[in-house]
């Protein structure tokens, strides 16, 4: 840092010097060769621009300002030679400005601008005599006009950039929320209503079955378990995610469900009182992650709410394995959508966030013969032809 701002400094003081010569060292040159000097000196003021704008705008206008007004060159002039002296001089002090609307607060870039403006105008109206001086003034403000509207807009584009990227992490903040509130919806609600059926019949029958009883423990507990298990996972991943962890520093974690749990799932939907007839048609296959998991969590949100709303023991869930597509779909013969049903929940919502996000299509609502009907139908990608070795 102290080398950088030793650098900066140094450039400015060359600047100075690099003035000084053109305005005593080279009496004899042209307004014009006198312009393009100083045009050229304002590169060696990069540094100060850079850390310390307004002493930059300060030290260009000076040295501007001293070429412009410094001794005459002996001999006749052209006014053309001594007009584009002037232009080219203050053409310096005006890309410094151009940067300083670019870069700096607005209060410091209108001093800046004002500052300039009085100089340049003071200044030429001074040492600019005849016709020219109306020429000269025009042109000084509309090239000064030009470097303020560049650096309006690269600060407009600037500004339009930082709020697209805090739109984009916004986004991605909220699309990562409604993913969490999938996920423990999912797995909560499911888990909870077995654990509320399990309890409500151990307690019923703990005097009369014990046997009973102790079952519906068993079960109470192996889920309480698996919706352990299933926070704990979440949690982790959030908090190594919270603290920026790389993937190869996160501690392995259990593998999320899929369609190789489904059995399971029916099976523990079974011993909270509802019976899943569950077939699978089509060439059973790998399919990506994403797909695996949602084809999982649709089935055990559709079949959480048979146990809680549909009010019936059997269901039945069919899964179909398509050449371009895989199919899921959930019946039963209950009570349907009521008011307080499924469909006016959050289980529903998530069911169709999922699909849509996989591109697919999701129905859910009652049957005409009674029931509810969940069918989701999720593309799959064309799998990739591996080509054969040559022998």
């Amino acid at each position: 840092m102290t080398r950088t701002k030793a650098v900066a400094w140094a450039g400015g003081v060359s600047y100075l010097l690099v003035v000084g010569l053109l305005v005593g060292g080279a009496p004899r040159a042209s307004g014009t060769v006198h312009g393009v000097g100083a045009l050229l000196a304002v590169s060696l003021l990069a540094g100060v621009v850079r850390r310390m704008p307004l002493s930059a705008l300060a030290m260009a206008l000076f040295g501007s300002t001293a070429v412009v007004v410094g001794p005459p060159s002996p001999g006749p002039v052209s006014l053309t030679a001594s007009y584009q002296g002037q232009f080219l001089s203050y053409l310096a002090v005006d890309l410094v400005l151009g940067f300083i609307v670019a870069t700096c607060v607005r209060r410091a870039s209108i001093v800046a601008v004002a500052v300039s403006f009085a100089v340049q105008f003071l200044v030429i109206g001074v040492f600019t005599h005849g016709d020219g001086l109306a020429v000269n003034e025009v042109i000084a403000l509309l090239a000064m006009a030009a470097s303020c509207m560049a650096g309006q807009l690269s600060r407009e584009r600037r500004e339009h950039a930082v709020v697209l990227r805090s739109q984009e992490v916004a986004e991605a903040v909220t699309a990562e929320r409604l993913r969490i509130a999938r996920e423990l919806h999912d797995m909560v609600a499911h888990s909870i209503g077995i654990i509320a059926i399990q309890a409500g019949v151990g307690g019923r029958v703990i005097q009369t079955q014990p046997a009973e009883a102790r079952e519906a423990l068993r079960a109470i507990e192996a889920t309480s378990r698996e919706t352990l298990s299933g926070l704990r996972r979440t949690l982790v991943s959030l908090r190594q995610a919270d603290r920026g962890v790389t993937v190869s520093e996160r501690s392995p974690l259990a593998p999320s469900p899929g369609l190789a749990d489904v059995e399971r799932l029916a099976a523990a939907t079974a011993g909270a009182g509802v019976c899943v007839d569950l077939c699978f048609s089509g060439e059973q296959r790998l399919v990506p992650a994403d797909i695996d998991l949602s084809v999982y969590r649709i089935v055990q949100e559709a079949l959480t709410n048979v146990v809680r709303h549909a009010g019936i023991g059997r269901c039945r869930v069919a899964i179909g394995y398509g050449d371009e597509e895989l199919s899921v779909e959930i019946v039963d013969d209950g009570r349907g959508a009521t008011g307080k049903g499924s469909a006016q929940g959050f289980g529903i919502i998530g069911m169709r966030e999922r699909v849509g996000l996989l591109g697919g299509r999701l129905s859910a609502g009652p049957r005409p013969e009674g029931g509810f009907r969940v069918t989701a139908r999720l593309p799959l990608p064309a799998p990739v032809a591996v080509p054969m070795e040559a022998r």
